[in-house]
């Protein structure tokens, strides 16, 4: 994949938001960390409104919902005051899936990719080389 100059890049999995730019020139990716803001789940996800059975097991799944969608709301925040112009949004898929459910459509039209995978314990040299074979 190519990815544009200047593009946020979010690592998200239910428990750690990791924030990157890009700040390589096409089609070089050179990701450079920035600092996420706070994330405060406060049943920001639908888990809440799940019981627990086979499908939604227990309160650590709902927790990790709640933060997916609490990472959402940050970046949904973050689209709307500007600070990002395209996002490219790497999670699990469990919670790339809950993350989609609460994006705003200012994150949605500049949402120019997503990968469903673990990569938040990974180094920046492994991100970068999953984003290379996105």
């Amino acid at each position: 994949m190519i990815l544009p100059n200047d593009t946020t890049v979010a690592v998200v999995d239910g428990e750690k938001l990791r924030m990157f730019r890009n700040k390589g020139m096409e089609p070089r990716i050179q990701l450079v960390p920035e600092a996420a803001g706070v994330i405060q789940p406060a049943n920001q996800g639908s888990g809440g409104r799940h019981r627990s059975t086979a499908a939604n097991p227990d309160a650590s799944r709902l927790e990790e919902d709640n933060f997916a969608g609490a990472a959402a709301a940050y970046l949904n925040r973050q689209a709307l005051d500007g600070a990002i112009s395209s996002l490219f949004v790497i999670a699990d898929p469990r919670t790339l899936g809950e993350m989609r459910r609460h994006f705003h459509d200012a994150v949605k039209a500049r949402l120019i990719g997503d990968l469903a995978k673990d990569l938040t314990g990974d180094d920046v040299e492994a991100i970068e080389a999953a984003l290379i074979k996105a």
